[in-house]
């Protein structure tokens, strides 16, 4: 058996949603983290997470935040704005994180590798902001959710294009790459729905069986 390559190491496990949420900010922000409009958006991570998007108020996420409900719409305008700018950093923080990896692996099979088991793991040690950017979507309005769906095609054309340098190289043999792409983010994200912190499987080891498992399913057979 051929001896696994090794999976870039992510950030530490963040297992609170609403530290979650600081895995998209920027120094800027994280420094101004009393900032109002910052807490806010913790506070709206922490309640989508724990009551869901129809079941969390205003109120609830004013209450976390230590403010007055009056005092959310002096930031935003609405709940609905609030899952968007949760969702939209989700996804932002994602796209940056498989367009760093792939950039910085020295083959297709290091880049697969490397972004499939890092978005699996990401998903594992932010799961309760993966469920909300990633199953809360619908809630969004018309036009944020356009918004989301171009990072989404920025996150899948990621994917594809390493397939496509994996075919060329001869190292994949992908017949579909859009639909390849897709199972294998698919595959991960899932991550998210079902892990619970302190299952036998860590993040580490969820990273390195899925990094393995995008490999195994597009790699060119050897005679």
């Amino acid at each position: 058996m051929p001896a696994r390559s090794p999976v870039p190491a992510a950030a530490g496990a963040i297992h609170l949603s609403t530290a979650s949420i600081l895995a998209t900010l920027t120094p800027d922000e994280i420094t101004a983290s009393s900032d109002t409009s910052v807490r806010l958006m913790m506070a709206a991570a922490d309640a989508f997470a724990e009551l869901g998007f129809h079941a969390t108020t205003t109120r609830d996420i004013a209450s976390r935040a230590g403010l007055s409900p009056a005092g959310v719409y002096v930031h935003f305008s609405s709940k609905e704005d609030l899952l968007y700018e949760v969702s939209r950093r989700g996804h932002l923080t994602a796209r940056n994180l498989l367009r760093d990896a792939a950039q910085n692996a020295a083959t297709p099979s290091d880049a697969l590798r490397a972004i499939i088991g890092g978005f699996a793991r990401w998903h594992a040690e932010h799961h309760q902001l993966g469920r909300i950017v990633q199953f809360e979507f619908r809630h969004l309005s018309a036009e944020h959710r356009e918004d989301v769906r171009e990072l989404r095609r920025a996150i899948d054309q990621v994917v594809a294009q390493v397939l496509e340098d994996g075919v060329e190289s001869g190292e994949f043999e992908v017949d579909d790459i859009r639909g390849t792409a897709l199972a294998l983010l698919s595959m991960a994200v899932d991550v998210a729905r079902w892990y619970t912190p302190g299952i036998r499987r860590t993040p580490e080891e969820i990273e390195q069986s899925y990094a393995d498992l995008a490999l195994r399913a597009v790699s060119a057979r050897r005679a």
